[in-house]
């Protein structure tokens, strides 16, 4: 499009800030940050685009410019990191799925904090450790804590059950149990600083310490502390043995090692403490803009210390003196002291920079060939299921579909998806069951499949395209009702119908009294179960969820005027449902508004 006419940009400050590209459907598909927001962005539109290969594609895409102006490069870098997280642009470089990553974390704002694994928002109060690449690591530090660190695992700010009885982790030496004054405050604290010491890397200090303890504690012949002291020291020591290299100094610091390959990236963080090798992560990053390795380490890094302690020093590839100054700014924010990012010339900050960098292009090329060994797997499991169940075409898009109640209560569908072979949570639905009285599971059924096929055939985005394959959970009661359903709604029978009957891992096919058996073992199968049981798991997601609403309804959810917030403030005063529905207007004026008040003590004596 040569006379292709760019969105008007004399609107944009000379100012620092962050640049927002919008397409015509205004999704946001680029942001990016600068010193002069109009000098930046004017780059984009000049005839070699910047240099990088995508920009031709990105400006013919772009429709609208938005800006925000900010106070100094530094805030439009923190600007920019939390709106790639938010809209996920795609041509900016970022986290694949970046809140699945799971974090160690400290409660240090309760009394008597706790250590565990969280996905969740996070709460200033706290200390986090992380992200972790996986939950298998996540759960293998725990594992180790919680061998060696005996805190509370009990829910919830303050410690203890209602009951008052300490819980079973006491009694096997897992828990110091401060429920029962056990252990006292200053020495609870003591061991919360020890596992904040191990999740930062100082576990050296802590190996000498147990030395000492379990000598000592041997010298005065208490060889059951000292048993306890020596596993404890065994476990430790497992952590040091793990770590993959030492350098010559005790200093600390992370290298950030990136490498990339077309529309994928890697990024390898090497974590050094007290000279040593304390953690190395590696993450997969979509890089559908290509950009450049360094600008991709530079961008995945205020990211990654979203809520991560953060060194004294962090080492890249870059030697962009104007790109690393608002990143050694920002990071010194967060540290609370100066942060130096900065390129290694030489030494054993090199070699460890080097090592990053080798392991991400390792790293990447280890997951291109899983990636290509698991498409021909999937294509040869699917080729074999079209064979199997005589469908007229491969079942790249299959919809699974099952019904959940309680004795007829609560009665909902869901529908999962499985695209190529892989879970499509974002086309998932589920249903509240809305014709139908009682635990009926067949009519259930038909409701679900008539109410999908009827918004298929109304061309609702939200329910298209149309599957390769209907698979029902359940046997031929289940298949037999949706047949008619699928004879009115689809009367050329484009969309294959076939149900999985569980107890015998039966597939029936409508017109046909006898199964298809499937080899047990066999690729296919599991596909289908898979499915299935997937099907299963979030229709009693939404089943409980409902059912949950339902068992904790309250005389409270019917009161005018009366909010969540005054909700908690009427419990919290009344103490007990009999105390509340006896007060009187002017005990209710205590925690209410008069009106409002008078409008509840009026409802509950009505």
């Amino acid at each position: 499009m040569p006379d292709r006419s760019y969105p008007d940009r004399s609107h944009l400050p000379t100012s620092p800030g962050v640049y927002i590209f919008r397409d015509s459907d205004e999704v946001v598909i680029y942001v990016g940050k600068a010193k002069n927001l109009r000098s930046r962005v004017a780059n984009y539109f000049t005839k070699s685009g910047d240099g990088r290969p995508k920009i031709a594609e990105l400006r013919e895409r772009v429709e609208d410019i938005d800006f925000i102006s900010t106070k100094s490069e530094t805030e439009a870098l923190v600007l920019e990191a939390n709106l790639i997280k938010r809209y996920r642009p795609r041509f900016n470089a970022s986290l694949r799925d970046d809140k699945s990553y799971p974090y160690i974390v400290v409660t240090t704002g309760d009394e008597y904090p706790r250590v565990f694994a969280s996905r969740g928002n996070r709460d200033p109060r706290h200390r986090y450790f992380g992200p972790f690449p996986s939950a298998g690591s996540v759960h293998a530090t725990l594992d180790v804590l919680n061998k060696t660190f005996p805190f509370r695992k009990c829910r919830g700010p303050e410690p203890g059950r209602r009951s008052g009885v300490p819980c079973l982790n006491y009694h096997i030496g897992r828990s110091a149990a401060p429920c029962i004054g056990a252990v006292t405050k200053e020495e609870y604290d003591g061991i919360v600083r020890e596992v904040i010491a191990f999740l930062e890397g100082r576990v050296d200090g802590l190996i000498r310490d147990r030395e000492t303890r379990m000598k000592e504690a041997a010298r005065e012949m208490d060889f059951e502390r000292a048993a306890k002291l020596r596993d404890e020291l065994s476990a430790l020591r497992t952590v040091r043995e793990r770590q993959q290299a030492t350098i010559a100094s005790e200093e600390s610091f992370d290298a950030f090692g990136a490498y990339v390959e077309g529309e994928t990236a890697c990024v390898q963080v090497f974590a050094v403490r007290d000279g040593q090798v304390t953690g190395r992560d590696s993450f997969l990053l979509d890089n559908y803009g290509e950009a450049d390795a360094d600008s991709v380490a530079l961008q995945f890094i205020p990211q990654f210390y979203d809520a991560t302690r953060v060194p004294r020093e962090v080492l890249v590839a870059s030697a962009d003196e104007e790109a690393l100054a608002p990143i050694s700014e920002h990071l010194s924010e967060l540290r609370g002291t100066r942060v130096d990012v900065r390129r290694p010339q030489r030494g054993d900050k090199r070699r460890i920079l080097e090592l990053a960098q080798r392991n991400a292009e390792m790293s990447l090329e280890h997951e291109r060939t899983l990636e290509e060994a698991r498409r021909n797997q999937v294509a040869s499991t699917l080729d074999d299921l079209m064979e199997e169940l005589a469908l007229p075409r491969l079942p790249l898009r299959i919809e699974c579909y099952d019904i959940s109640n309680t004795m007829g209560t609560n009665s909902v569908a869901s529908m999962v998806v499985f695209q190529g072979g892989r879970p499509a949570k974002s086309e998932y639905r589920r249903f509240r069951i809305k014709t139908v009285e009682g635990a009926d599971d067949f009519a259930s059924m038909a409701e679900v499949i008539r109410r999908r096929l009827e918004r298929l055939n109304e061309g609702d985005e939200k329910f298209l395209p149309a599957p390769d394959l209907i698979l029902l959970d359940g046997g031929k009661g289940q298949l037999s009702a949706v047949v008619p359903v699928m004879e009115e709604l689809d009367p050329d029978a484009d969309i294959p119908l076939r149900s999985l009957a569980k107890r015998d891992e039966w597939v029936f096919e409508p017109g046909k009294p006898d199964p298809v058996v499937l080899e047990r073992n066999s690729p296919h199968l599991r596909l289908l179960q898979r499915v299935r049981d997937e099907a299963h798991r979030f229709a009693n997601t939404y089943h409980k969820k409902l059912r949950g609403k339902a068992m904790t309804a309250s005389v409270l959810d019917e009161l005018p005027g009366v909010g969540p917030a005054r909700k908690k403030r009427i419990l919290d005063h009344f103490g007990t449902p009999d105390a509340f529905m006896n007060a009187s207007v002017e005990e209710l004026e205590e925690v209410l508004p008069g009106r409002v008040a008078r409008q509840v003590h009026a409802r509950i004596h009505r």
